[in-house]
């Protein structure tokens, strides 16, 4: 099945697989004359009646050698460009359904198994399976066209050379099948050993900073261990399957040696097709010797082959093409609607439990709570990141898993607490996502001024042209979040999401930005969660989350006058002379930070 799914891949180049099948065959052809001219060749040396026709013999093979090896080259050259091709249709349809999986997908998944199927496991399938049955289409008609000459020029030893096959072609089974079973084996090790490298590389500053190479190099060379482990295993196999068929094979020749002679001393059989039934012989252990090994390595290819026909064939729980709605203006109306919510990777831990609240066209309403409260949750849910366990999250009165995928990123921005810039100039950061026909220089200019970003960007050596690094390592915290503030705003949202968006900024940055989202809050609703009492209390209302319950609704004011939770949080923050708005379920937890400060 495997198989057939790959040859279902090379369907589009169906025409470079046969025009590199017609010069296999010319090649295949040619070579199998080679044996019979040769020993036509020492016949016509050790015969001094042949001596006449030696010439003729060698002009003959001369001709055929080069007609076999033009063919040789030019089906190596047109075999190599279709698995490069082959290659390159794998990983983009791979990588494609890579794109297309929910978010609960990678959050299950290690970045280490995924690059590594998308990375060395479609090279091995392709350039594997696409060269060995290049080898074994080869092999093949090369071995039929022996056996042709092979019984044309005594059946009897054809007959007594074909007992010995089944012998083969059973090791040959039991081998790949163990072969196959050990190399997923591998491919699971290799990936394993792949996560440790991924993890390091994209945190090296992490490792820098507690000394931790020894450690890391330490744990990546277990990983290695374990893969080695069973390569021995693989080796030692390998050994026995060799000296079987090696032993077969060596066998076979010895007796048909003393058959052949006996043939020839009974008048049986002329010398000349002895001496090229022995070179035929010769060249169709070569030909099964070969086939041997494109199992081997055919076995090992299927290996990665299931693996990434596994994710490539994977449907995704949250489909991107469920919706359909596509209003023609969204005004930014948000509701939870008795919203229950578990991670798919925790089923059975509720992270919202039956919350309802709504947010008001061109309304700010802050989301404040202990960690863990489930207030980034509400973001991802209104992002359609998961589906609710229970109960609708609706937009303008539609539930946000009806509208068209690429319509509801449009009308909604996210700006997350760890903003992720690409490795590309930030002009390109802040249109990312964008068709050429959803921006222009203006819009760019004026989100970066509402973000605050514009002038220091201007002051960077190549403005907006500047590259900003793997992750945006050319740039400060800071500089980060209002880059990414400005991808928000340059699509001009319906709505804007900013999950602890101004956490890095600093005061004055923090204000200016505050400042400009307050004179652009009349046709965009704004749902913030913010940790500083400077930010909430701005905000139009303030929902209290806790336990991934509403707890509280209300501006500051009034829920400084019911003196209850959040008035708690706010009287501690003064207590404690804190900017940050940290409500946790501890009751103990202002003199434990107190502690903490006074221990630092």
């Amino acid at each position: 099945a495997t198989i057939k799914k790959m040859l279902s891949f090379s369907v589009p180049d169906w025409w470079l697989i046969a025009i590199g099948f017609i010069f296999l065959i010319g090649a295949a052809v040619g070579e199998i004359f080679l044996p019979l001219y040769t020993g036509r060749i020492i016949t016509a040396i050790v015969a001094p009646e042949k001596n006449d026709q030696f010439l003729t013999i060698i002009f003959e093979i001369a001709m055929i050698s080069v007609a076999v090896s033009i063919c040789t080259g030019l089906r190596g050259g047109v075999m190599t460009y279709y698995i490069d091709r082959l290659n390159l249709r794998i990983r983009n349809a791979l990588f494609s359904s890579i794109l297309h999986q929910e978010i609960g997908f990678f959050d299950e998944q290690r970045t280490g198994d995924i690059t590594s199927r998308l990375t060395s496991d479609t090279t091995t399938m392709s350039d594997t399976i696409g060269l060995e049955f290049n080898v074994f289409l080869r092999s093949m008609i090369k071995g039929v066209g022996v056996c042709v000459f092979m019984f044309a020029l005594s059946w009897r030893m054809s007959l007594i050379t074909f007992m010995g096959f089944p012998l083969i072609f059973s090791a040959s089974k039991v081998y790949g099948k163990y072969y196959k079973k050990t190399q997923k084996q591998v491919q699971d090790k290799f990936a394993k050993a792949n996560e440790v490298a991924q993890e390091v590389c994209s945190s090296m500053q992490t490792v820098r900073s507690f000394a931790n190479e020894k450690s890391e190099a330490a744990q990546y060379k277990l990983r290695l261990k374990d893969v080695l482990k069973i390569q021995i295993k693989q080796a030692v196999s390998y050994s026995f399957y060799q000296w079987c068929t090696e032993s077969f094979e060596l066998l076979l020749i010895v007796f048909t040696l003393w058959y052949g002679g006996y043939l020839i001393v009974m008048g049986k059989l002329p010398s000349a097709n002895f001496i090229s039934f022995i070179l035929y012989q010769e060249e169709l252990g070569n030909c099964f010797s070969e086939i041997g090994d494109v199992y081997t390595g055919i076995m090992q290819a299927l290996g990665a082959a299931e693996k990434v026909f596994e994710l490539i064939e994977r449907k995704p729980l949250l489909s991107l093409n469920d919706g359909t709605e596509e209003p023609s203006c969204i005004k930014g109306h948000i509701a939870f609607k008795n919203v229950s919510f578990a991670y798919p990777s925790r089923p059975d831990q509720l992270v919202l439990e039956n919350l309802s609240f709504e947010v008001q066209p061109g309304e700010v309403v802050a989301l404040v709570g202990p960690s863990g409260g489930g207030k980034s949750s509400c973001v991802k849910l209104i992002q359609r990141f998961y589906e609710p366990t229970a109960g609708e999250i609706m937009l303008d009165g539609i539930s946000v898993s009806s509208y068209k995928h690429q319509f509801l990123h449009e009308k909604v921005s996210l700006v997350g607490q760890e903003p992720v810039l690409y490795a590309r100039s930030i002009r390109k950061n802040i249109i990312y996502g964008l068709e050429d026909d959803q921006y222009t220089d203006e819009s760019i200019l004026n989100a970066s001024k509402l973000a605050n970003s514009h002038n220091f960007i201007m002051e960077l050596r190549d403005g907006y042209n500047t590259e900003s690094g793997e992750k945006g390592i050319q740039l400060s915290g800071g500089q980060k979040q209002r880059v990414a503030i400005a991808r928000a705003l340059v699509r001009n949202p319906s709505v804007l999401l900013l999950d602890e968006a101004t956490s890095a900024l600093d005061t004055e940055s923090e204000y200016l930005v505050q400042e400009a989202l307050e004179r652009s809050k009349s046709h965009r609703t704004v749902l913030l969660i913010a940790h500083r009492l400077s930010t909430v209390e701005r905000a139009d209302r303030i929902v209290v989350i806790v336990k991934g319950k509403v707890e509280e609704i209300g501006s500051h004011s009034e829920l400084m006058a019911k003196q209850g939770t959040y008035y708690n949080l706010v009287y501690r923050t003064d207590q404690s002379k804190d900017e940050n708005l940290e409500l946790n379920n501890d009751d103990n937890t202002g003199s434990n930070l107190m502690r903490l400060r006074h221990i630092s």
